[in-house]
């Protein structure tokens, strides 16, 4: 970007030593030769603005495309810590259930309780496993614009 920059500074002092040698004939016509050069800069002008544009507009695309990234990033990760804070919680509630457990089946009062901790076990597998799939689904969705690309790229 910066060579662009230096080019249409160069292009802007040309044109500008083109309108002084103008100005110093004192006529309204240039010579033909002033104005061919005139006419150059002029193209060479209009051809670097619309690289400027053409580069822009790759810009603006590759940070759209990265912020939509960032977003569905963003919203896998929010539902990966979802599922990991349920895991968590079931799994606290299942070594609740066990050392209750535990302590029943020494005792041998509440036989119902270990009703309730195989439900708690399987309420657990359940979340470990929604949790596992949260996290396959991020690295999927993180792997999928790598293969893309080197798919764009290769083909």
């Amino acid at each position: 970007m910066s060579d662009i920059g230096n080019l249409e500074g160069r292009i802007t002092v040309a044109l500008d030593r083109i309108r002084r040698g103008l100005d110093a004939q004192g006529s309204g016509v240039a010579s033909p030769e002033l104005q061919a050069e005139l006419d150059r800069e002029r193209a060479s002008n209009a051809e670097l603005v619309e690289r400027v544009a053409i580069l822009k507009d790759r810009q603006d695309t590759q940070v759209a495309s990265l912020t939509k990234r960032v977003e569905t990033q963003r919203d896998q990760l929010m539902k990966l810590d979802a599922e990991l804070q349920q895991l968590r919680a079931s799994n606290a509630q299942l070594r609740d259930l066990n050392t209750q457990l535990r302590e029943t089946v020494t005792t041998g009062l509440a036989p119902d309780l270990a009703d309730e901790a195989a439900a708690a076990e399987i309420a657990a597998l359940h979340a470990q496993r929604s949790a596992d799939a949260a996290e396959v689904d991020a690295i999927i969705a993180e792997l999928k614009p790598l293969i893309e690309e080197s798919n764009n790229a290769s083909g």
